[in-house]
């Protein structure tokens, strides 16, 4: 496995494989071809799909256009058979001949890959990839997750870790202060700063669950508005750990060295998912996005509270589970229905899966990484209207 730092991206919103990625393609195509006369790209299958809803065109458009004329070509039937999320890049010189031409695809969570270059598995930091064997190396030696984070990243990880914490935090405050319609034509407005305020005219936990959902709702607009998040593990999914983290750091004064732990943690399950299955919604639907944020959660709240090993992947791997199936339908092809109210769902049932596990010794009978298989198992059965084209589900009823 390669570094968490990959399923941390620090970007602007609304979407790590619609924005981040094929804005980092183009800036990599011009870094080749800056002297081109002109640009052309052509967008492929669930890229081409809901890409004007994500802004792919205008991600693009801004890194090429004030070099040369550039055109976007979209193809949302056509689907390579990389990804669903293909991008062809073509450099003209004056006479209109190809100079050079580049096939990327956009896997999750920012990340490019192809048949020759997979940035996933460019630098292998971790020597073990599934939590099992992770989990049987902190039983043995009885470290936690976030010591093995750091055994194999270094611990320069905790600078980047702490520039994370301080982005989630800044996207749910800066969401909380925002009011407003959200950008896109659907008219949906901001709802975080109105569930915080009415989250506190209650007592006990009905106000806490409100928080939760005030602050999840915060992040998940910030990104739908284009707003600085780090994807944890993508833009669509990026509400679910910032909430749950800044909850528990208000209501139980969690010093910020502890959640930096838990964040360290939380990406190391991240990543095994990444490693095993996608965390693209183009790919294995939205049970890859906000079910594996869920997971993300629910292992860095049971580690807070104190979790084993085994408590921790029993948190994880319900959180997973019981997102399985989960399809990505945005209507308009925008990150808002149903995307923003499942970020403040999954949150909820982040905490809820670590109180489950810690009621426990941690002993099931379905393993993390089991689940992990039969989510991309389910994914790839998954038709391609319900995943990330807006052609079925809620992208067609609405």
């Amino acid at each position: 496995m390669d570094s968490i730092k990959n399923i941390y991206r620090i970007g602007n919103g609304p979407s790590s494989s619609h924005t981040m990625g094929p804005k980092r393609a183009a800036e990599m195509f011009l870094e080749k071809n800056a002297p081109a006369a002109r640009f052309e790209v052509t967008l492929y299958g669930s890229l081409a799909a809901t890409g004007q809803g994500h802004m792919t065109d205008k991600a693009i458009l801004n890194v090429l256009e004030p070099v040369a004329p550039t055109r976007i070509v979209w193809e949302p039937k056509v689907f390579l058979s990389f990804h669903p999320n293909g991008m062809l890049f073509k450099a003209f010189d004056a006479k209109g001949t190809v100079s050079d031409e580049w096939t990327i695809f956009s896997i999750g969570g920012g990340a490019l890959a192809n048949e020759e270059y997979n940035e996933s598995m460019e630098s292998q930091v971790y020597g073990m990839n599934t939590i099992r064997e992770i989990q049987d190396w902190c039983e043995k030696t009885g470290h936690s997750y976030w010591e093995y984070v750091e055994e194999c990243e270094g611990s320069d990880i905790w600078d980047y870790l702490r520039e994370v914490w301080s982005t989630m935090e800044r996207a749910v405050q800066n969401g909380l202060e925002a009011e407003g319609v959200l950008p896109g034509g659907l008219g949906l407005r901001r709802k975080a700063s109105d569930y915080l305020i009415r989250a506190k005219g209650f007592s006990s936990s009905i106000k806490s669950r409100g928080m939760v959902y005030a602050y999840a709702l915060a992040v998940s607009e910030e990104n739908a508005g284009g707003g600085q998040i780090v994807t944890a593990p993508t833009c669509g999914s990026c509400g679910v750990l910032p909430a749950v983290l800044y909850h528990l750091r208000e209501t139980r004064e969690f010093r910020d060295s502890r959640i930096l732990r838990a964040i360290a943690t939380a990406g190391l399950f991240g990543n095994v998912v990444r490693t095993n299955a996608s965390i693209s919604g183009a790919q294995v639907g939205c049970q890859g996005e906000v079910g594996v944020a869920c997971a993300m959660a629910a292992a860095a709240s049971s580690q807070l509270f104190g979790g084993t090993p085994l408590q921790i992947e029993y948190a994880a791997e319900m959180g997973l589970e019981h997102h399985l199936g989960l399809t990505c339908d945005p209507v308009c092809g925008l990150v808002q229905i149903p995307c923003i109210e499942r970020n403040a769902f999954a949150a909820a049932r982040a905490l809820d899966a670590n109180t489950f596990a810690n009621f426990s010794d941690g002993r099931h009978r379905v393993s993390f990484d089991k689940v992990v298989e039969v989510m991309k198992q389910t994914g790839n059965d998954l038709p391609s209207l319900y995943k990330e084209t807006a052609e079925g589900g809620l992208a067609k009823y609405m």
